[in-house]
């Protein structure tokens, strides 16, 4: 299960790094970022390094707050936001024709929430390739709890150089992760070339929508919000995704931003307007009281110097999630399914 105490989440922070250089990896990463004099290029040049010090200082966070799987979900009216986030994980699924004995790969995987959920909703193995040690050392963790450890696995690699053999898997997918890769082209030729001829490829990606206005300066401080708060080197239209799908050598069955219909906001968790008691830890007063634990905790010396200046850059990026999502200038769930052609031309 997730970790989900307050010196679990004290402890956790930092993941694999020594607890006393928390706080100047803290300032390693921000350093990174627009509001604290970064650049785009820069971003994307270390994105491995940017995005490794993102998921050590923050899955404690994460796991506190949103459990095993860190993404959003379409909502429907009176649907928690658990169930929302398991049907998300199904329909996935469902849309690439999952069945038993298939070998899957999860690009992206985090701690293994979805592709848990995944293997046993639709019976297959299930790889999850992540390149951050603290996040596989948990991912390997639950699986034994959830005696998954022989359908579920995890493998440490970058996923734009993946150790995988061409044509080696039936099916692959990826959620909200693909977001950090330096360049969505280079990544996406990855995939295709690891997944089976005739077999199919989705994912859900953030996105700028069209929406967004990049002379806009409102518009540009929320993309920045986002991008500091959630490890992002840049983050790209849903145009250029599209594209890079196309040029990767893929066959698009079909395409589409799901937040548009989704009749309960996507960002409604991180809308400080609302009250939720199944998802209290999200809310305004829920955030305050785990910000003002995080302050005590440091200053008591049980979670490492840095910890608050963390929560501080996770508090803004959820404001601009928000602000991103009221104004439908950013989606977290631009859909696509795709396939690779069983010839190449």
């Amino acid at each position: 299960m997730a970790r989900s105490g307050a010196l679990d989440l004290a402890t956790g922070v930092g993941g694999k790094i020594n607890k006393e250089e928390v706080e100047s990896a803290v300032e390693e990463y921000e350093k990174y970022h627009t509001h604290f004099g970064g650049d785009e290029e820069t971003r994307k040049v270390n994105y491995s390094d940017m995005v490794n010090k993102y998921y050590d200082l923050t899955t404690s966070f994460y796991e506190f707050g949103w459990g095993e799987s860190f993404h959003f979900a379409p909502r429907w009216k009176g649907e928690s936001l658990k169930e929302s986030i398991k049907r998300h994980e199904h329909f996935l699924a469902l849309q690439l024709g999952l069945k038993r004995g298939m070998k899957v790969l999860d690009v992206g995987c985090g701690i293994g929430g979805p592709l848990r959920e995944i293997s046993r909703f639709s019976l297959v193995s299930v790889t999850g390739l992540n390149n951050n040690e603290y996040q596989i050392t948990r991912g390997n963790e639950l699986n034994r709890l959830a005696g998954l450890i022989n359908s579920c696995n995890f493998i440490k690699a970058d996923f734009m150089k993946m150790p995988f053999p061409d044509n080696t898997f039936d099916a692959i997918y990826a959620i909200e992760a693909t977001c950090h890769a330096p360049d969505a082209l280079g990544c996406y030729r990855e995939i295709y070339r690891v997944l089976k001829p005739g077999q199919c490829f989705a994912a859900y990606e953030w996105c700028m929508t069209d929406n967004y206005n990049p002379n806009n300066e409102s518009h540009k401080k929320i993309k920045a919000e986002i991008e500091i708060g959630d490890g992002l080197p840049d983050i790209r239209s849903t145009h250029q995704c599209l594209d890079a799908i196309k040029q990767a050598g893929f066959e698009v069955i079909w395409e589409k931003d799901l937040a548009v219909d989704s009749p309960v906001p996507w960002y409604l968790p991180l809308d400080t307007r609302h009250f939720s008691l199944s998802s209290f830890r999200l809310t305004a007063i829920g955030r305050f009281l785990t910000s003002t634990m995080v302050k005590t905790l440091e200053y008591v010396r049980l979670a490492p110097a840095g910890s608050t200046r963390v929560s501080s850059f996770l508090e803004k990026a959820a404001e601009g999630l928000v602000d991103g999502g009221r104004k439908e200038i950013f989606t977290p769930m631009y859909f696509f399914l795709v396939r690779k052609p069983l010839s190449e031309s």
